[in-house]
Order: C-alpha cells, then sequence, then structure tokens
C-alpha cells in the first residue's frame, strides 16, 4: 500500500501495523479522516522497520499479529521510539490489556470498536505533549529514589526501568505523599484533562509498578490503595 509522501505535510504521523485488510483499510480512512499522516502495515517486522526508518507519533498496534506479535513489537518498538502505542486486542479478555500495557503500551482498544473512540484516543494522545519533568529536588522515600528532573528512579541504589506512564504516576504520588489521589485525579495529571479512556488504566499501570518498586507487591509500602478513594505514597 502506498504511504503519504514523507515532506507531504507537517500533519501528525500515525502508523497503523494490523494483518487483517479491511481492518487496516478502516483504521486508516478513519485517521486520515482526522488530517492525520498515516501509513500501515500488515505484520511485525515490517512495522518495526517502518517505525525506524518514519518516526510516526502514535502507533495503532494489533495484539494478534501472526510472527512476532504485538506485545513482542511494543517491546522492541519501546527501545527505539517514544511513539504514543494504541494496542488493539481481539478478544475481551485482561490478559492481553494487561501483559500490553507492560510492555509500554498506552492504551487499549478491544475489537469490535468505535471508529469515533478510537479516532478520539489517538486524538488525545497527541494534544498531550511529549514526556518530560520539570525540574525539581530529589524525593527520597525509605529506600525508593525518584529524581524527577533526571527522569530516574532508583530502589537500594539500583536504577529503575518504568514505562513514562509507569514514571509519570510515581513522579504525581510521590510530589504529594500526604494526599489520597483519585483513579480520575490520576488519570488527569498523567494522561491529561482531554484523555479518552476508563480508570481502569490507573489500575493496571499501578500493578506493573509496584511489581518494579515493592519488596512484596502483595502487601505495598510505597504505593498504598485507599479504600473507597484511590491511591497514595507510602514513606516505605
Amino acid at each position: 500500500m502506498p504511504h503519504p509522501a514523507e515532506g507531504a505535510a507537517a500533519a501528525p504521523r500515525v502508523l497503523v501495523i494490523e494483518d487483517t485488510p479491511d481492518t487496516r483499510e478502516l483504521i486508516v480512512g478513519v485517521l486520515r479522516a482526522q488530517g492525520l499522516d498515516v501509513d500501515s502495515v500488515g505484520d511485525g517486522a515490517a512495522g518495526m522497520d517502518r517505525v525506524a526508518s518514519w518516526g510516526p507519533d502514535v502507533v495503532v498496534l494489533d495484539i494478534g499479529l501472526p510472527g512476532m506479535d504485538g506485545v513482542e513489537v511494543c517491546r522492541r518498538l519501546r527501545a527505539i521510539s517514544e511513539a504514543y502505542v494504541v494496542m488493539l486486542t481481539g478478544r475481551s479478555d485482561e490478559i492481553d490489556k494487561v501483559v500490553g500495557l507492560s510492555v509500554g503500551a498506552d492504551d487499549y482498544v478491544t475489537k469490535p470498536f468505535s471508529s469515533r473512540e478510537l479516532a478520539a484516543r489517538v486524538q488525545a494522545m497527541l494534544r498531550r505533549a511529549r514526556p518530560g519533568t520539570a525540574p525539581s529536588a530529589l524525593r527520597r522515600l525509605g529506600g525508593l529514589t525518584i529524581d524527577s528532573a533526571g527522569h530516574e528512579v532508583l530502589l537500594d541504589g539500583a536504577a529503575v526501568e518504568l514505562t513514562r506512564r509507569e514514571f509519570g504516576l510515581l513522579d504525581v504520588l510521590s510530589a504529594e505523599p500526604n494526599v489520597a489521589f483519585t483513579r480520575a485525579q490520576l488519570l488527569e495529571r498523567v494522561w491529561g484533562a482531554s484523555w479518552f479512556g476508563d480508570d481502569h488504566l490507573v489500575d493496571v499501570h499501578i500493578s506493573n509498578l509496584r511489581r518494579k518498586i515493592e519488596p512484596d507487591p502483595k502487601a505495598p509500602r510505597y504505593i498504598r490503595t485507599v479504600r473507597g478513594v484511590g491511591y497514595r505514597m507510602g514513606q516505605g
């Protein structure tokens, strides 16, 4: 399928990686109608090549690709790109969603999906500024050190690799450790006020974050659940 000329427009770039031709054409048509510069490929290997050569702003990625599946594509993509990723899954079970988000996807949409919903989610991501943090002092909570300016987290002196969403949640919570944030507040702070999504995203990312920073994720010391409210930062 021909793709838009490289220098034809300053419109944001969206790459669709989807192996089903009808679905791929539908997504491309919907996003081009939004004024976006859209390209598409049908498998993970071609998708990785296109990410490297074209530099998309958003990748719409099917989880059930043949050969290299969407989870592996997302894992590899994260090593070379800061593009936002919307994962498409053909099943409604939670496993695909959780696994997809744990390797760096920013959102998921379950098939069959509303074209309007998918377009709204892509546009919401594009309204978000690129990841960045304002300078601030180091925050130390027990064995956890958060460097907001340097975008670095240490646990007992060892670096912890976090996705940008995980770091965003930790940054917000640790900046006001005595505040209990609702899921809606965390969505607004980390994903942005215009984000089109549900509170479940916060729970998924908190769960992934706990696995990386908590000695015992089942008895968290750093990120505490406040029943009936949401989450707050503990002292470790």
